[in-house]
């Protein structure tokens, strides 16, 4: 049985028409847990926007395609300060982006990353380089550099790149926070372009 395409907030009320009488008094109750559960969620949704709206901020970060208001307000909340990082390349150590270091010799092996650092944040700017370089990811500076990273090297190299990209993610998601410019996603093409 095939069941009619729709919106998940309209699930519950689309498929209830399509169940089979035999199914019924089984699946019902189902549905009206998936509805209280949309429900649910369209609360939580609009507490957090209501949030995103006390913290000014947000709004500039929420310009980069793939930071949502959850990322936004996690970023504000962690950093609190924007000015305490002199350079904003600071952030990734902070954030724990950074690969470990073991040097021995005149051997540098790579390492994991550090993970210091708040990491519900962490895991939101992965989660962001993962939409950024997936196939929903606007075009943009930072997604054609991923690609590239990602392109040109061993088989760890789109687990590199991911990092890599939520790293630079954080180091302009600071610089707009700080500046308050607008974000413009292909400015270093464009610059190329002009030179």
């Amino acid at each position: 049985m095939a069941l009619p395409s729709c919106t998940a907030r309209a699930f519950h009320r689309k498929v209830a028409g399509h169940i089979p009488e035999e199914l019924r008094l089984a699946l019902l109750p189902l549905l009206d847990q998936i509805e209280h559960l949309t429900g649910a969620i369209r609360g939580a949704d609009r507490a957090i926007e209501a949030m995103c709206e006390r913290y000014p901020a947000t709004e500039a970060l929420r310009q980069i395609v793939g930071i949502g208001p959850i990322t936004a307000l996690t970023f504000v909340l962690t950093i609190e300060e924007p000015q305490r990082f002199p350079k904003t390349r600071e952030i990734g150590a902070f954030l724990g982006l950074v690969p470990r270091r073991r040097d021995s010799g005149d051997r540098q092996p790579q390492l994991q990353i550090t993970k210091a650092g708040d990491m519900a944040l962490r895991r939101g700017l992965i989660q962001a380089a993962h939409y950024i370089l997936g196939p929903f990811g606007a075009d943009s500076d930072l997604r054609r550099w991923g690609l590239r990273y990602a392109e040109s090297g061993a088989g760890n190299a789109k687990k590199r790149a991911l990092v890599a990209v939520a790293r630079r993610l954080a180091v302009l998601m600071l610089a707009l926070w700080k500046s308050g410019e607008v974000y413009e996603p292909l400015r270093h093409v464009r610059a190329a372009e002009a030179a």
